[in-house]
């Protein structure tokens, strides 16, 4: 079976997601920048991520430092499970968000990234 454009540019992502370093996070904007992509493109090949948490998704927020979404959901489902499931990997790793889902501290955006 031959790989789409598509499925071709899901690897580069999940390629780039690889390259973030526990402790760090990126964004959606600068994995797009350095893709040629789009922002929207990076959070859907996030989303259908099957080999989260070890192609690490969660690494990924909103340019605001917004927590942003989690497997699929953006902020809070009815449930909640996605992004606090998210808040809790990235807090094991030493990213904190306030209360309001905000990048504690900004210094641990990373986007050092290599083809």
């Amino acid at each position: 079976m031959a790989v789409t454009a598509f499925q071709e540019n899901e690897q580069k992502v999940y390629a780039l997601l690889s390259q973030i370093p526990s402790g760090r996070v990126s964004t959606y904007a600068a994995l797009a920048a350095f893709l040629h992509s789009s922002p929207r493109a990076v959070g859907g090949a996030c989303a259908r991520n099957p080999f989260a948490p070890e192609v690490p998704c969660h690494r990924c927020v909103s340019s605001t430092g917004f927590v942003g979404g989690f497997m699929g959901d953006w902020e809070k489902t009815a449930s909640g499970v996605n992004v606090d499931r998210k808040l809790a990997l990235l807090k094991d790793e030493g990213v904190t968000f306030d209360e309001r889902g905000m990048l504690r501290d900004r210094s641990v955006l990373w986007s050092d990234f290599r083809v």
